[in-house]
């Protein structure tokens, strides 16, 4: 909306506006994937009764100013007893647009944010090797990204407070879920 002099805004003078946040989305792509099913075709005589463990971790590193590559690995290990019916690892990544953010906020985005647009994926893709694989459909459930993010701020804390070298803002934590 305009106001009587032409220009936009909410009524605040040119030089009070706080600097102007953007996000973009330049791409989001499958950096690796592996599936492996190293008992097969054994395994898919037994009954199936599986146990499956899935391993986290997120990564960012800047790529150029203001752009970002963002990095969520999943790991997903089913065993049926002691035998491993298959193990599939994701990297899914993206690289993103970041410009006008405290340095706090713009690690809620690379560490919580990102990784949490970057899940669906990473789960279809995780999904589909399993298919392909012969095996029944995964469905990993959702991830609380805001509480990985936290828990590992809260381990940085700890680590600067024992005087031991805290990891790279980039890295987000890593989590674990076992099915």
């Amino acid at each position: 909306m305009s106001n009587e002099n032409g220009t936009q805004g909410n009524g605040a003078a040119a030089g009070d506006e706080a600097p102007q946040q953007e996000f973009v989305i330049h791409k989001i792509y499958l950096k690796d994937a592996s599936f492996e099913s190293p008992n097969a075709p054994d395994i898919f005589t037994q009954e199936w009764s599986p146990q499956t463990h899935v391993d986290l971790n997120t990564a960012s590193r800047a790529i150029d100013e203001n752009i970002y590559e963002v990095e969520l690995t999943l790991t997903v290990t089913t065993k049926i007893g002691e035998r491993t019916a298959y193990l599939v690892e994701i990297k899914q990544a993206g690289v993103f647009g970041a410009a006008g953010f405290a340095p706090d906020h713009l690690g809620h985005l690379l560490g919580s944010y990102c990784p949490n647009l970057l899940f669906p994926y990473a789960r279809e893709a995780i999904s589909s090797l399993v298919t392909k694989g012969g095996f029944p459909e995964m469905a990993l459930a959702p991830v609380n990204f805001d509480a990985l993010y936290a828990q590992h701020l809260e381990q940085m804390r700890q680590q600067a407070e024992q005087g031991e070298a805290p990891q790279p803002d980039g890295a987000a934590g890593e989590g674990q879920m076992t099915h």
